[in-house]
């Protein structure tokens, strides 16, 4: 008996890889890509592929598996479609982001970390209410205002670093403008004259901390300048109405409708200042355009007012055409505020905020005695970022990105939530559903997150009554996580008495 050929085929039986002790006979027949890509998602989810970690070649996988390229390819172009590994080639595959772990393959989930789920909605939100959802135990996060984190360019932004500090003067490294680098300020100019229409002097650029340090600013200074209450819209962001509460102001409510803030409730409050989120009113997603627009602006100019123009996630856009900021046609009245929170990540911690000339010179007194500016190395880095034309590339990837998880969202709902009205779904980072139904949506919120799928109530942003509903984030989840979690959301909502 020819014992070598005893050896080969006893090998083909058994044909099977060191990396991650993959054996091809466990794989089903005519189910092996899907197999390989489920084994590869396990070992992402259980920490035994971190981020960073490099997978084999194609061609050196396959040949110890005994299986055909193709089949190695569709494995990892699955886990690339899903945000999970990302091609960088001549470097390889590697790992970009974990995914949720499902029950079937991790097993007994383990107890959950952080406040009990109904602890985080068993009384109204307090100050501290976003730091308990975000420590709460989950696998599934379908939170608001999250961008797919996975795909922050880190190449492109480490080409940009490389560069800058290439040129770097010794005296960029001291103290500089409170009001923020000259690159970066001219950066901005120039990207919202593009994006969003607006013509403004680099010099009345003031870079922040985020949107949540210019209200926090703003706050002070209307304060300082007699102002006790900024209107906002109802329902309306809930950590913004924090923001000016802590600054001692109040934020008396003005209804939304289909054509967005209703102008004659805000006249009704006799207030000198409105805080309106226009291109994508946040939650409901509505556009303020038309008369309701032209209507507000009168509002502005006869009675001297401000209106603080939040514009947090107007370029990411999908089923409509873009909408240009209040700060273009008002903008004696508008003091306009933009961050790169949800175009790259919120932990730059770098926003913008250019504001009339009646607030701008103590709006810079109010930064300087915060701080004495933001951190000039990534503001030089972002500037250059900005000027190459890599966030516009960045920008373009991401509406197709986000868009199929969008879709995905909108699928789900339609299957598991089928009593559900959408809303807002043409732009943005999030959509809302209301439902007909007389029920607390913080039960359901708490449910959900018993289950380890993390949402916000809609009741959270509201100061009114307001129908049951969600706000549900779907740019940093999968598709395949979106889909879970939103059944998982119609289970629970199923059983709520």
């Amino acid at each position: 008996m020819d014992r070598s050929n005893e050896g080969a085929l006893h090998r083909s039986k058994e044909a099977g890889s060191d990396f991650l002790h993959l054996v091809i006979e466990e794989a089903p027949r005519g189910g092996k890509a899907d197999w390989l890509a489920r084994r590869i998602r396990r070992a992402l989810a259980d920490g035994r592929l971190p981020v960073g970690s490099r997978l084999p070649a194609t061609r050196v996988l396959a040949g110890e598996l005994g299986v055909s390229r193709g089949v190695v390819t569709e494995a990892y172009q699955r886990l690339v479609e899903d945000g999970h590994l990302a091609g960088r080639g001549r470097n390889g595959t590697v790992v970009v982001a974990a995914p949720a772990v499902t029950p079937t393959e991790a097993g007994p989930p383990a107890p959950a970390e952080g406040p009990p789920p109904r602890s985080v909605f068993a009384a109204d939100p307090g100050p501290d209410v976003f730091d308990a959802v975000r420590s709460a135990g989950a696998r599934i996060d379908l939170s608001p205002g999250v961008p797919d984190l996975a795909a922050f360019p880190r190449a492109a932004w480490l080409r940009a670093e490389r560069r800058v500090l290439s040129r770097l003067a010794a005296s960029d490294l001291g103290y500089g403008d409170p009001r923020g680098t000259p690159a970066l300020r001219l950066a901005v100019a120039h990207w919202i004259a593009r994006n969003r229409g607006i013509r403004v002097d680099p010099a009345d650029v003031l870079v922040v901390s985020g949107t949540a340090q210019t209200l926090t600013l703003l706050g002070r200074v209307l304060h300082d300048a007699g102002l006790r209450a900024v209107a906002v819209e109802d329902p309306g962001s809930l950590g913004a109405r924090q923001h000016l509460h802590a600054c001692g102001l109040a934020t008396p409510p003005v209804a939304v409708d289909s054509e967005g803030v209703r102008v004659d409730e805000l006249r009704a409050t006799g207030e000198a200042a409105v805080l309106l989120t226009p291109a994508h009113q946040f939650p409901t997603g509505v556009v303020l355009r038309g008369g309701r627009r032209a209507e507000l602006m009168r509002w502005a100019r006869e009675a001297d007012a401000l209106v603080i123009e939040d514009d947090y996630d107007a370029e990411h856009r999908y089923d409509r055409t873009p909408v240009p900021a209040l700060r273009s046609v008002l903008p004696e009245n508008v003091c306009y505020a933009g961050s790169v929170s949800k175009l790259l990540a919120p932990a730059l911690r770098i926003g913008w905020v250019i504001a009339p000339p009646k607030y701008r010179d103590a709006l810079v007194d109010a930064k300087r005695f915060a701080d004495l500016g933001n951190a000039a190395l990534p503001q030089l880095v972002l500037a250059d970022f900005m000027e190459s034309g890599a966030m516009e590339r960045q920008l373009r990837q991401l509406r197709g990105h986000h868009r199929r998880r969008r879709d995905a969202m909108i699928a789900a709902i339609g299957s598991h939530l089928p009593s559900a009205t959408v809303q807002g779904a043409a732009a943005g980072l999030h959509l809302t559903v209301t439902f007909d139904a007389d029920f607390a949506d913080t039960e359901l919120a708490a449910a959900a997150l018993a289950r380890r799928v993390k949402v916000h109530p809609l009741s959270w942003h509201g100061q009114r009554a307001h129908r049951p509903g969600l706000v549900l984030g779907y740019a940093a989840s999968t598709p395949a996580d979106i889909g879970e979690g939103i059944a998982i959301l119609g289970e629970v909502l199923r059983r709520l008495p």
